[in-house]
C-alpha cells in the first residue's frame, strides 16, 4: 500500500516508521507548512492525516477533492467536521475521523458509555474526568476526552454539554485537562456520591497504540466509501 503521510511531528514519524515494518511504502511525507501537490494524491493509495487544528482542514479538503481515501486523527478543528462530512459526500470520497485510533481507546469509549447509562438513574451519583497529556500538545480537553464526554451526555438523561473546568452547572461534565511531562494520556472517569465512588480509566504507555490502530485502519480504509468511523472497523 502507498500511503501519503500529511504530518511529520512525533506521530507522524512513528506512524512512518510502523507502516515501513508492516511493508507498505510513503509517497511522500508532508509537514505542516508543505505544500499538498495533486501528483501526491494520484500516486497513493490512502492518506494519513496528523497535523494541527488550523492545517486539518485543508489537508483533508485537499485529499477528497483528489480522490484519495483519508483518515485523520488530528484535534481541535470539530468546528467544521460537518462541512468535511459534506465535502466528502460531493466527491464520492472516503473519510475517517477519529479522536483516538488505539482499540483499547475505542473499548473504553464503549465501556464509558455503558458506564453511564447504568447511572443515569442514580443522580447521587455526580460524573467528572480528569485527562492528562504532555505538555506539547495543543489543545484541551483533549479530543479523546471530548468523546468520552459526549458519551456521557448521550447515555445520561442528568447532562446536556460539558466544560473544560471544575466550576460548572448541574448538566454539565466537568473535564480537568493537566499536561504535564511526556505522558501519552491518561484520561478517567469518576462518578461520586457522598458515601462512595466509581472509577473507570485509561492509561496509555506509549504512542505504540496509537500509532498501530492508525494503520491498521489505513489499510482496511480504501475499499470503504463515504464517512466512516472506527466503529465499524472495529465492528463495535
Amino acid at each position: 500500500m502507498k500511503i501519503l503521510l500529511i504530518g511529520h511531528g512525533k506521530m507522524g514519524k512513528a506512524i512512518e516508521e510502523y507502516a515501513i515494518q508492516r511493508g507498505h511504502s510513503l509517497v511522500a511525507t508532508v509537514d505542516v507548512n508543505d505544500t499538498l501537490m495533486p501528483t501526491l494524491a494520484e500516486q497513493a493509495d490512502v492518506a494519513i492525516e496528523f497535523t494541527h487544528p488550523e492545517a486539518a482542514f485543508e489537508n483533508i479538503k485537499f485529499c477528497l477533492e483528489h480522490n484519495l481515501p483519508v483518515l485523520s486523527g488530528t484535534t481541535g478543528w470539530l468546528d467544521k467536521l460537518s462541512e468535511i462530512e459534506k465535502i466528502c459526500q460531493e466527491n464520492d470520497g472516503t473519510f475517517l475521523y477519529a479522536s483516538n485510533f488505539s482499540i483499547g481507546v475505542n473499548l473504553f469509549f464503549k465501556l464509558n458509555k455503558f458506564l453511564a447509562k447504568l447511572m443515569s438513574p442514580h443522580d447521587l451519583y455526580k460524573p467528572s474526568m480528569v485527562e492528562v497529556h504532555h505538555t506539547h500538545k495543543k489543545d484541551a480537553p483533549s479530543g479523546t476526552a471530548i468523546t468520552l464526554a459526549e458519551g456521557v451526555i448521550e447515555e445520561h438523561i442528568g447532562y446536556s454539554s460539558w466544560k473544560n473546568d471544575s466550576n460548572v452547572k448541574d448538566n454539565e461534565v466537568p473535564i480537568t485537562s493537566e499536561r504535564i511531562g511526556e505522558i501519552p494520556g491518561t484520561h478517567k472517569i469518576t462518578y461520586k456520591s457522598e458515601v462512595d465512588q466509581i472509577s473507570i480509566e485509561h492509561e496509555a504507555y506509549s504512542r505504540d497504540g496509537f500509532v498501530q490502530g492508525a494503520v491498521l485502519v489505513a489499510e482496511w480504509l480504501p475499499a470503504q466509501k463515504g464517512v466512516v468511523k472506527i466503529d465499524d472497523f472495529l465492528k463495535l
